[in-house]
């Protein structure tokens, strides 16, 4: 006790550093925003600057009490909890990129829905849902800096950066968790609509396979036989209409994704050998060379255009339906006009 209260006692009195800064150890209290939350991802996101090894360091040597008592990593926060975060050095880290204006007005002008609850955005094709590797900000980031007095607000799920259409952010922890299990056990209908390669044969299709990631530095997957490092992906493909140019068939889909995998439409489709256009990852380099040329087409061909499920907690049913992005639109009627 008197060594820990040696620490608090030095770093009252010497709060900075050169080259970072010293923080006290504080007190905070569980809320509902917190609740349910496993403590060590709460940490993460109190002291953001800490790297994640040191987080775990200090709950490995009992740093971290919880009610006065030793927390373990995997322990879950309850509301009214009072968490000891202990003294804590950080480095000084480089001021945090903000998103333009015109970026913060576009994620303005794009929100579809607004309640207690959550937010529908409809998010443009080029930004990322997130800030990360070679990305200086994301969806949420920007929408944070646009509300910075919102208490709590994080993505309920992802977006490809190319993929433009309907996003959620959920601003109590209690609905994140609720929409994180109601996507778990398929309760949230999820729709996409694409533009393939190819002349679609054999009507709707029900698409089930294994995905697994590829190595390598860039992210992608593969359809794989089912192994232990392979994840159950599943989608319904419906036809729609198909279109002929002097040279090649498009076929207009839209998809019911059952499955929530990384890639996991582009990645189905191009198993097929129907990639979507615009695909650079999955898709033909001289097929999508050709669109930009002859229809106009300059990104990939994927836009999640309809949400739909009921919020137990609150009796509230969603249907979120919106129509394709305007450059999406410039490509259909470029088709119709062949």
């Amino acid at each position: 006790m008197r060594k820990n209260q040696k620490s608090d006692a030095k770093v009252e009195s010497n709060p900075k550093n050169d080259n970072g800064q010293l923080h006290k150890a504080r007190f905070v209290t569980i809320d509902a925003n917190s609740s349910g939350q496993r403590i060590d991802n709460f940490l993460l996101r109190e002291i953001k600057q800490a790297p994640r090894s040191y987080v775990y360091r200090i709950l490995r040597k009992g740093e971290v009490r919880v009610n006065k008592k030793r927390a373990k990593p995997l322990l879950k926060l309850k509301d009214g909890d009072i968490v000891r975060i202990p003294p804590i050095f950080l480095e000084d880290k480089p001021e945090q990129i903000k998103a333009p204006d015109a970026v913060l007005k576009s994620i303005n002008d794009s929100i579809i829905l607004e309640d207690n609850d959550l937010i529908l955005i409809n998010k443009p094709s080029g930004l990322s849902v997130h800030g990360g590797t070679g990305q200086k900000y994301g969806l949420i980031e920007s929408f944070r800096q646009l509300r910075p007095d919102m208490p709590f607000v994080e993505l309920v799920h992802r977006l490809d950066k190319e993929t433009s259409g309907i996003v959620m952010l959920a601003k109590s922890r209690g609905v994140l968790l609720e929409l994180h299990d109601m996507l778990k056990d398929k309760k949230i209908n999820k729709y996409y609509q694409t533009l393939v390669v190819g002349k679609w044969h054999g009507g709707v299709k029900h698409v089930k396979n294994n995905l697994q990631r590829q190595s390598g530095r860039q992210q992608k997957v593969k359809v794989v036989e089912d192994s232990e490092n392979s994840k159950h992906s599943e989608s319904i493909f419906y036809p729609i209409h198909s279109y002929k140019t002097e040279s090649t068939f498009y076929s207009l889909l839209e998809v019911e994704l059952l499955t929530g995998r990384m890639h996991q439409i582009r990645t189905q489709l191009a198993d097929r050998e129907t990639p979507v256009i615009g695909d650079s990852q999955y898709g033909n380099f001289a097929e999508n060379r050709e669109a930009k040329k002859r229809i106009g087409l300059k990104r990939l061909f994927l836009h999640a255009f309809h949400l739909n499920f009921t919020l137990a907690s609150s009796g509230k049913t969603y249907d979120c339906k919106i129509p394709l992005a305007d450059d999406l639109v410039s490509v259909i009627q470029r088709l119709e006009e062949k």
